[in-house]
């Protein structure tokens, strides 16, 4: 098991006349006591901090600002040269900075893996930064530091890069030597992972949580045993919270038995305090989830509540915040009923996510060369999720990632993460195919949010353009009455997927769809009149086929007149994964048809040729 290191920290510009004392007594006085010895050297120190949160604070309070013997201090992470490689921080962001705009300023200096969301209680966001190449964060770090946003500076510095410092030992590979930084279901490799691990994230009242854990962790143990079960109870986070996040790894039925367990031990703890309040359960869940468990006008919603006689209610979506990307579904009813409607609840939600993970596996299919990492679909935050052992409503340094145990093994099917749950390693995907060929797709949006895409003096619609590597335009409105405005993308086929999904994620975001709907948008795409056939196929067999497999409405209208390409309108409608995964079947079949077109004129050339 690798060792977690410390957050050792380096101070400089000291004093000669400065003593271990003096810093132990600086620090105290700004409440940053020092837990372990302090490492004195001529002219600088070493302290270490077991937290990375503690680190971070000393490095805001103390560096470049507090004086020490007339020096003033400098504070920083201590990194040695052989282990400054991929990994940055970026401390000093605005709260208020949209995730977008971050991610197209990371994106200028090279390959970003991973982008993560650090837990502090700082007023400005902090965020750990894993590029590509270690040359990559090099840039980033001499074109970022002191970077100026509004009024704001970001301060960057090196973090120790565990993979350099402690690497895994050695695996036997069946082919050979060849051993891979990232490990596990990753495409091309041999192991399939046993069982989706989807946890089960709840919130329960902060008085609960001793009878929860038992006398000498006697209840927690018994429970973990009984339904083959971890738990983890994040207790220590949000000190002073009134409940706290409680997450279950284990089988669907392991977790639904501890769900009834954990619901059973605060009724009894209710019982005997005489406490008259209700005690609903509440699971924590993804926003990009929720949509699925609602269902078209409520109508899954409804049915479980009707199915378990329990009446159901979500958190609204403005209450998601960079920080807190999950909504709480408060369910009420008896513990029975509330136990049935979870085993419901959780199903419906691992079906979504599967679904998503299964669509994702399919774009990387579908589109040569994918790279999914740091896509970052949706804005606010959804790329940037509390990690499984951190609390509710703060987002931890490890990204939440529901599809393994183990925080520090995401790869294969996780690559999806990249978009909502984090960030795969930029290796999930081969990089050595030829360029794709640019694509025209027309977005229709509502015309109310065409203000939002654009943002304030088109800064959004830039951003968003630069961050895809598209060119994004909106088309003047059809008339004063129009409903819709058409929004024209160019780009590949990588370019198309980040520019449309930043979208959809923009217009969710914006509520311009109802909390209980899920986004769905029309898209056009046009295609050789000579292949229309082929995508509609005989009897409307391939256009049905079309609509199975991805769930969206595929509409090739008939008798259109070619326009002066050729080409005739497929029309798209469904919501993000299904409308791609549409448009590339769609581009797959017409290129199909291109290739045996090709062969076909050269063979008619061939046999004219030899006459």
């Amino acid at each position: 098991m690798r060792r977690r290191r410390m957050n050792q920290l380096y101070i400089g510009n000291l004093s000669p006349a400065a003593t271990a004392q003096d810093l132990r007594q600086l620090f105290g006085e700004r409440q940053l006591p020092l837990p372990g010895q302090v490492l004195l050297k001529s002219g600088y120190a070493f302290v270490d901090y077991p937290d990375q949160n503690w680190a971070i604070r000393a490095i805001e309070t103390l560096s470049g600002k507090v004086e020490l013997h007339g020096k003033v201090m400098e504070v920083d992470y201590s990194v040695p040269k052989k282990l400054r490689s991929r990994k940055i921080q970026i401390r000093n962001i605005p709260p208020h900075l949209q995730w977008e705009v971050l991610d197209g300023l990371l994106a200028q200096y090279g390959t970003v893996e991973n982008v993560e969301q650090v837990n502090t209680d700082t007023e400005t966001a902090v965020v750990n930064v894993t590029y590509a190449t270690k040359e990559e964060a090099k840039v980033a770090i001499e074109k970022l530091s002191d970077h100026q946003f509004e009024n704001y500076s970001f301060k960057i510095s090196y973090i120790p890069d565990e993979e350099v410092s402690s690497p895994p030992p050695p695996q036997r590979s069946r082919r050979g030597g060849h051993s891979s930084r990232e490990r596990g279901s990753s495409p091309g490799g041999s192991s399939q992972p046993k069982q989706l691990d989807f946890p089960l994230r709840m919130l329960v009242p902060t008085q609960f949580v001793g009878a929860i854990i038992g006398k000498e962790g006697l209840t927690i143990k018994n429970l973990t045993k009984q339904t083959q079960s971890k738990v983890d109870i994040h207790r220590k986070e949000n000190a002073g919270a009134a409940e706290k996040p409680i997450t279950i790894h284990a089988t669907p039925e392991g977790c639904s038995e501890a769900c009834r367990m954990i619901l059973d031990i605060m009724k009894r703890e209710a019982d005997e305090t005489k406490s008259a309040e209700e005690i609903p359960l509440k699971i924590l869940a993804h926003n990009s989830l929720v949509g699925r468990l609602i269902g078209k006008e409520g109508r899954n919603l409804k049915k479980i509540e009707q199915d378990t006689g329990t009446k159901i209610t979500i958190s609204p979506l403005q209450d998601l915040t960079i920080y807190n990307p999950e909504r709480t579904i408060t369910v009420k009813g008896s513990t029975e009923a509330c136990s049935n409607a979870e085993v419901e609840i959780m199903k419906k939600l691992r079906e979504a996510y599967e679904n998503d993970m299964v669509a994702v596996n399919q774009q990387a299919n579908l589109i040569p060369g994918l790279n999914l990492s740091a896509l970052g679909i949706f804005s606010t935050g959804l790329s940037m999720l509390p990690s499984t052992p951190g609390a509710r409503g703060a987002a931890a340094a490890t990204p939440y990632h529901p599809f393994a145990q183990s925080s520090r093994r995401r790869t294969g099917s996780s690559a999806y993460l990249s978009s909502l749950y984090g960030a795969p390693p930029a290796s999930a995907f081969p990089h050595q195919h030829p360029l794709p060929e640019q694509e025209v797709v027309n977005l229709f949006i509502p015309t109310q949010a065409v203000g939002a895409i654009i943002g304030k003096k088109g800064q959004h619609i830039k951003q968003l353009a630069r961050f895809a590597g598209a060119s994004i335009k909106i088309a003047p409105a059809e008339g004063p009455d129009a409903s819709e405005r058409m929004v024209i993308i160019t780009g590949p086929p990588e370019a198309q997927f980040k520019a449309q999904g930043r979208i959809f994620g923009k217009l969710k975001e914006e509520n311009f769809f109802n909390p209980k709907e899920e986004v769905k948008l029309e898209a056009h795409i046009k295609v050789p009149s000579f292949a229309a056939g082929r995508v509609i196929g005989k009897g409307g067999k391939t256009v049905n086929e079309l609509q199975n497999l991805t769930s969206a409405e595929v509409i090739v209208p008939r008798d259109q007149t070619p326009d002066e390409n050729e080409e005739v309108i497929v029309k798209i409608i469904g919501h993000f994964f299904a409308s791609q995964t549409a448009q590339r079947k769609i581009r797959e079949i017409v290129q199909q048809v291109k290739q045996q077109e090709h062969k076909h004129a050269e063979g008619a050339a061939a046999s004219q040729h030899s006459k």
